[in-house]
């Protein structure tokens, strides 16, 4: 991709899945990457202002945000405890909002990109927390495309069903031959597949995307 060689790019929930391979993707075009999590370069919990502020100081100078860190609970709506509901949110949005906030914060130009998902575009049964979350981090980031132009750009990626570690968690082999059949494509994404997206964003190919919600999910929502 163009421009990316040399650019400082922050990953959040860089150590597994789509954030793993977005780290893996950056660093093969030739870019300075720095995965932050729980087990990543840098440990810390998005969910914690504090922690996200002394992250993003450690990280230095950015260039590429790709603000990715998530998590989901699958159960039904009436289940959904309290606690559960805060940390979905606190987590999948709030996560988002602090470490565009502080990564913008310490661009002169550049671009934050965040994982959104398929659930942020029609509703999923089971994920309703997870869902509210996601149709949020859309929101967002179309109100930080507008407000931060033309300095930093600014897009959603938006996910359908990739087999990450965290989705092979929840779906056994039935569940996940299920879904399939349902995808024009017969498949879950690969993560490096969401990554090439990601780098594709970031790079100077990309120079006139801002404020976009693109669906990656093999004809889902089609």
């Amino acid at each position: 991709m163009n421009g990316l060689a040399g650019k400082r790019v922050v990953v959040t929930g860089g150590s597994s899945g789509i954030g793993e391979a977005t780290v893996r993707r950056f660093r093969d075009e030739g870019a300075h990457v720095v995965s932050i999590a729980l087990d990543g370069d840098i440990e810390c919990d998005v969910a914690d202002p504090e922690q996200v502020a002394a992250a993003l100081e450690r990280a230095g100078d950015v260039d590429v945000l790709v603000a990715n860190a998530g998590i989901s609970i699958r159960h039904d709506f009436l289940d959904i405890r309290e606690d559960e509901f805060r940390r979905v949110l606190d987590v999948n949005l709030g996560g988002v909002f602090r470490c565009a906030q502080q990564a913008a914060r310490r661009m002169d130009e550049g671009v934050i990109l965040v994982t959104a998902s398929t659930n942020g575009l029609s509703g999923h049964e089971h994920y309703a927390d997870y869902n509210a979350s996601k149709a949020g981090v859309i929101l967002l980031a179309r109100t930080m495309a507008r407000e931060l132009a033309p300095r930093i750009r600014v897009n959603a990626v938006c996910p359908g069903y990739v087999l990450t570690p965290m989705q092979r968690a929840e779906y056994t082999d039935e569940m996940l031959a299920e879904v399939n059949a349902g995808i024009p494509l017969g498949r879950h994404a690969d993560p490096a597949e969401i990554a090439a997206l990601f780098a594709f964003l970031a790079s100077d190919d990309a120079r006139y995307i801002t404020g976009a919600a693109i669906a990656i999910d093999g004809g889902e929502t089609a």
